[in-house]
């Protein structure tokens, strides 16, 4: 038998079913779990978990028995000066440094983009032992290794399965859960990962005071009490919880932030406190709405789930995010749940490659960007605009169309008109903030696009301190500046030839038409939500307009994508342990200088599916998880 035999096995389709966690295994609290380490240069190869009294494997293996090492098929480390890992696996001398251990390894590699393959579970069966190897975060639009890892896990039965990751373990989520031994090293260099390997096979020692911060390092999850909050009582020590953990630029003002939280008959949030000093440190928002003019359809909205920093990791979240799922399904007319909120909005979606993505996937959270199916992960976009580079010629684009405010006359017309919008494009709550404009003097907010006497176009502006009910629901405009105007609920019915052929036309004379309102009212920017399609939202109308505008330069984009929730998936035992910080991009260049600031995955559950059409809805203002996220130019978010 050769020592090492290194096989290729990443083209067959790949194993149905995923993994489910460690059985009944699970740590026992009352236990000191098992801290290890082995000194590499000033780096350390620490073992966070060994549950099961796997290691080490010299104990458990005899002569013959197979170690299958799966490793993830990722390009060499930059630094690495070896001549074997340069243009080859980069962990061979993972392999390598186990035979000198023991002689029977089996190496083979799996592909993140296509998963664990039948031929991967063939290997599984004849192994003694499994050492599953993860390099880092998830990739956007590739499988997440600890997804992998957990349908591994589960083929593995009762075999040994131990975790390998080569990175901050941190950054993967809660793992302790699925996985009874953990292994970390700091990356997959040859000296890490011979080192990584002889912590498999050495007794360790203990590790020392001056060692890793053991609460850093341990996932200690259990089931937290919940409650629900108290807005009196809680809502300072809510928003300090929020101003720890969002960004500085995400941050609001404890009036904006209570007036957000407090709707009444439509919010429903909860904390989870520290048993001994009854300090918040967790904490779920979620809303009910309306999906359409019904009045029947609700909608769940998942919108905010907060850790404390020094709490995260030990199943607060997880606690938060099964007691609010529960209770979002119970009201009667629940037909879809969503990460992320609608309106009142802090966060639209779950953040495009977010570190939390591959956590909502693990769950049944269906995130298939390239699906044109709603809720699955479609990207939408916040965008900001600067009217210095807006062109001002007086002939922009010239139309047959006319376009002007609204008149109290033609507010029923409009109605009609989003109804009709709303319920084609799956525009959750854009009616009802229409129809709240009745209520107050802002009717003439509205910007009506007519062909004729005919409405073919509407929009919503909106500017703070002016009475506007869309300025308490989207309060990111005036958080960017005191000279950023809102446009939002932009329709447009380009569900007719003769509209759709001249829609980037409508859109820009739109928009000029709402400039000129907000430029009446002092703002010197304008805010635009919610634009689906990620950067090609705009990316037609600024080839449309390019002629029309001087200067250039790359805008800010930030995208993420909104997942919905399929009613065939388990919905119960959802859950996040930290808190999402953004990231941005530059995505390409245009004539206009657009900034697109926030966004995000839309995430939905369509209880219905599972035949339940009175089936429950609820909402959660989601930090996480979002589609609009907080956005800024000034702050170059």
């Amino acid at each position: 038998m050769t020592t090492q035999e290194h096989i290729v096995a990443m083209g067959s389709p790949a194993i149905s079913g995923h993994g489910s966690g460690p059985d009944s295994r699970s740590l026992d609290s009352t236990r000191s779990p098992t801290f290890s380490y082995t000194h590499t240069g000033k780096r350390e190869t620490v073992v966070i978990q060994d549950a099961e009294t796997y290691l080490p494997l010299s104990r458990l293996l005899k002569e013959g028995d197979i170690i299958l090492l799966l490793t993830p098929a990722v390009p060499p480390r930059p630094a690495s000066s070896s001549p074997t890992t340069s243009c080859g696996d980069p962990f061979e001398p993972l392999g390598r440094a186990l035979v000198k251990y023991h002689p029977w390894v089996r190496h083979v590699p799996y592909l993140p983009r296509n998963g664990i393959t039948p031929t991967h579970a063939a290997h599984i069966r004849v192994a003694a032992v499994v050492v599953f190897v993860i390099s880092g975060p998830a990739v956007s639009g590739q499988i997440s290794q600890v997804a992998l890892a957990e349908t591994t896990r589960t083929a593995c039965e009762s075999r040994p399965h131990i975790i390998l990751a080569c990175c901050d373990i941190r950054s993967l989520g809660p793992l302790e859960m699925s996985f009874p031994a953990i292994v970390q090293i700091p990356d997959y260099s040859p000296s890490e990962l011979e080192a990584a390997a002889g912590s498999l096979f050495r007794e360790s020692q203990r590790l020392p005071p001056t060692g890793p911060n053991v609460q850093n390092l341990i996932l200690a999850p259990k089931a937290w009490p919940v409650e629900i909050w108290n807005a009196h009582r809680d809502g300072e020590a809510i928003h300090r919880l929020w101003c720890d953990c969002v960004p500085d630029n995400y941050k609001l003002s404890f009036y904006m932030f209570q007036s957000l939280l407090q709707r009444e008959g439509y919010d429903m949030h909860y904390v989870v406190r520290e048993p001994r000093t009854a300090e918040i440190v967790g904490f779920c928002a979620t809303y009910t709405n309306y999906v359409d003019s019904g009045g029947e359809r609700l909608i769940g909205c998942m919108a905010a789930l907060l850790v404390h920093k020094s709490y995260r990791n030990r199943g607060i979240g997880l606690s938060l995010h099964d007691h609010a799922a529960a209770q979002l399904v119970k009201p009667r007319g629940i037909c879809r749940l969503q990460l992320g909120s609608t309106f009142p909005r802090l966060f639209y979606g779950l953040p495009v490659d977010s570190p939390a993505e591959d956590w909502f996937r693990r769950r049944n959270w269906p995130i298939h960007p390239h699906s044109s199916e709603p809720g699955t992960g479609q990207e939408a976009c916040d965008w900001i605009l600067n009217f210095e580079d807006w062109p001002s010629a007086p002939g922009l684009l010239p139309s047959e169309l006319t376009f002007r405010p609204c008149e109290l006359s033609e507010f029923s017309l409009v109605l009609e008109m989003v109804k009709r919008d709303s319920q084609r494009k799956d525009n959750v709550g854009w009616y009802d903030q229409y129809v709240k404009l009745a209520e107050s003097l802002n009717i003439r907010d509205i910007i009506l696009g007519l062909q004729g006497d005919r409405i073919v176009a509407t929009a919503i502006t909106y500017v703070k301190k002016t009475g506007s009910p869309l300025a308490e629901d989207l309060p990111w405009a005036a958080t960017i500046g005191d000279d950023v105007g809102g446009v939002t609920c932009i329709c447009i019915l380009d569900d007719e030839p003769d509209i759709a052929s001249k829609r980037d036309t409508i859109m820009i004379r739109l928009l000029d038409s709402c400039i000129r309102l907000l430029l009446h009212h002092g703002m010197k920017k304008m805010f635009i939500d919610a634009v689906k399609g990620g950067e090609e939202g705009f990316q037609s109308m600024d080839t449309e307009i390019q002629s029309y505008s001087a200067g250039s330069g790359p805008p800010v984009l930030y995208i993420t994508r909104t997942l919905v929730r399929d009613g065939n998936s388990d919905y119960l035992g959802l859950g996040i342990a930290s808190s999402f910080h953004a990231t941005y991009m530059y995505l390409y260049d245009t004539s206009l200088h657009w900034s697109c600031i926030s966004g995000g995955k839309i995430i939905c559950l369509d209880l219905r599916r599972q035949g339940r059409e009175d089936a429950r809805y609820g909402t959660c203002v989601a930090f996480a998880f979002r589609e609009s996220l907080r956005i800024g130019e000034r702050a170059n978010r």
